[in-house]
């Protein structure tokens, strides 16, 4: 669902766009001023010799061979994995070794790349303690940048195909996203800010950038960006009452007790907060767009809808919208959580149990409460769009104020006679055969004359 950008939304009354700008801008200063003062300016950079190093490699040979017979182990104790085994000879293809075939154990393991002859790799050079000089290889992963890039390269073309300088504002949108993200978001919670009120700002921040460069400095855009921000801190209180009335930590999942381990000073349950407002920003932005367009085209098509019926007919869409944004909502954190999902099948407890743990409640409050942002996001939306919209309309007044306006004349009843005879008398340069009746042949094709 979207609404059609091809023609420009009519233009705002001047008193409305200065009324808009005095409300956008303070918030847009205030949010820049926010982000700077979060800003990670000192954010610890990350040791690069604590990773072993990494270079990429091409598969020369696969020789595979039967395992060797596992050591005994007690009865009912798991046994050693059945393989597979052998040998892989790589034609190392950057780093000291650079053009050397080196070998390496065949993989092995959960998760473990099956590889052939061919394949692009990554190769972790691992030191001896006791002879830093020896050093081995093992293949970690595949190489995914080309498939990557060329996939990357499918989804801008389509993108701009379809859209063309709309889908370019598109694409520009989107790496504002991820650059505020990758430079702002995540090294100011790394850094110990907040994690909830970086993502508000780091989100308002995203809001800006990509309505008004995606949808142009227009009125029906500032609405779109006020009713978002809206929304947005809605969320954010909605998902603070929900996470403390559930007594969330945001230890839910094992991403984020590995976190823990690494960065202590990490508050997880900020993060937990943080990862529902970003995650709701994308929808809401869909929405409010929606509604605003939505109100904008109902008025360009009738001017004569007063603000109430403008509401509840752009209402009417919002209704539709929800109803299949909410189902969105629920299978993209559904599909995000399928691996835990799979524990209700696989644990032993009862399932009102397994529903109110950690993990699981966790999931619940997020598609919960990004939901009910959403909802409060079309009347908000809504409302303002209406106001807007139909602000500075003025009704034509009579020239003469005092002057009592003229009866309407009334229409001549029509003269059944004479319209059957119009009706039956023949077109000029019409030649087709005509009925006894007066009326053209009722057998003939009538397409080539319309």
């Amino acid at each position: 669902m979207g609404a059609d950008h091809t023609r420009p939304a009519p233009s705002a009354p001047p008193g409305v766009r200065r009324i808009l700008v005095a409300t956008v801008v303070p918030l847009f200063v205030a949010t820049v001023i926010a982000a700077l003062v979060l800003w990670p300016w000192d954010s610890p950079e990350t040791d690069p010799g604590t990773e072993p190093p990494r270079h990429h490699g091409t598969v020369t040979r696969v020789v595979t061979e039967p395992c060797p017979p596992a050591p005994e182990t007690p009865e009912g104790t798991p046994g050693a994995a059945g393989g597979p085994c052998g040998t892989v000879t790589v034609r190392v293809d950057d780093g000291p070794d650079a053009g050397q075939q080196v070998e390496t154990p065949v993989p092995d393991g959960p998760g473990a790349p099956t590889v052939a002859v061919g394949d692009e790799i990554i190769l972790v050079e691992l030191t001896d303690p006791a002879d830093p000089s020896a050093s081995t290889y093992n293949i970690a992963e595949h190489q995914r940048g080309k498939p990557l890039v060329w996939l990357v390269v499918l989804f801008a073309a389509a993108i701009v195909a379809f859209g063309r300088w709309r889908g370019l504002a598109a694409l520009a949108g989107l790496a504002a996203s991820f650059a505020v993200l990758l430079a702002f978001v995540l090294p100011g919670i790394s850094a110990g800010q907040p994690p909830l009120l970086v993502a508000v700002v780091g989100a308002a921040l995203i809001m800006f950038v990509v309505l008004y460069l995606t949808h142009g400095v227009t009125a029906q855009t500032s609405v779109a960006v006020l009713g978002t921000l809206g929304s947005l801190v809605l969320t954010g209180l909605l998902g603070t009452i929900a996470t403390a009335a559930t007594h969330l930590t945001g230890y839910g999942s094992e991403d984020a007790t590995t976190l823990s381990m690494f960065q202590a000073d990490v508050d997880l349950h900020g993060l937990l907060l943080a990862g529902i407002i970003i995650g709701s920003l994308g929808v809401l932005d869909d929405v409010t767009v929606t509604q605003a367009a939505t109100v904008t085209e109902l008025a360009h098509a009738n001017p004569e809808l007063s603000r109430r019926q403008l509401y509840r007919a752009a209402t009417r869409v919002g209704r539709a919208h929800i109803a299949s944004t909410v189902n969105t909502i629920v299978l993209a954190y559904a599909g995000a959580s399928l691996p835990v999902l799979l524990l209700l099948t696989a644990d032993s407890r009862a399932v009102t149990q397994i529903l109110t743990s950690e993990f699981l409640a966790q999931e619940i409050v997020r598609s919960a409460v990004a939901t009910l942002g959403l909802i409060a996001a079309v009347p908000l939306t809504t409302g303002l769009a209406a106001v807007v919209t139909t602000a500075g309309r003025r009704r034509a007044a009579p020239a003469d104020a005092d002057a009592t306006p003229a009866p309407p004349v009334p229409r001549p009843a029509p003269d059944r006679a004479e319209a059957l005879e119009a009706l039956s008398a023949p077109r000029a340069g019409n030649t087709s055969p005509a009925t006894p009746d007066g009326w053209p042949d009722r057998d003939r094709s009538t397409d080539a004359a319309w």
